[in-house]
């Protein structure tokens, strides 16, 4: 797409502080609407995976699918904490997926290789994450 714009952020530094990005996505980024996680890459770092803490999360919705089987989730409003809880573990697990969002102003590709690609029509919808992630102006 022509007019896309993107920005590309690393993970931070100390896995301990993956969840403070992740909850920035689920919280402020979905502007609390529904919104899915759609892993789309895993098995690639398979000894840094947590398949237990994975499934145990989904079980808490009845859900025992496995990943292969049901590789999307979708939250709905009231569910950003486990939104932030599962794309925690995504990262950690060395996953890889997208974070899609009925609003629509800045989805989100997060990778194995341990960045998160942001995407948005404007630059403008883009500041917001450059400003709460703490991304130089370019």
């Amino acid at each position: 797409m022509p007019n896309v714009r993107s920005e590309r952020i690393k993970y931070p530094d100390h896995p301990y502080r993956v969840f403070g990005v992740a909850h920035w996505i689920a919280t402020s980024l979905t502007y609390r609407l529904p919104t899915l996680l759609w892993i789309t890459e895993w098995g690639i770092w398979p000894n840094s995976e947590n398949h237990h803490l994975y499934y145990r999360l989904r079980q808490t919705y009845c859900d025992n699918r496995l990943l292969h089987e049901s590789p999307g989730h979708l939250f709905m409003p009231h569910e950003a904490e486990d939104l932030a809880s599962f794309l925690e573990v995504a990262m950690l697990n060395g996953w890889g997926g997208y974070v899609l969002t009925q609003a629509g102003y800045v989805n989100a590709f997060f990778s194995h290789d341990e960045y998160i690609d942001f995407f948005a029509e404007s630059d403008p919808c883009l500041e917001e994450v450059r400003q709460a992630l703490g991304i130089a102006n370019h």
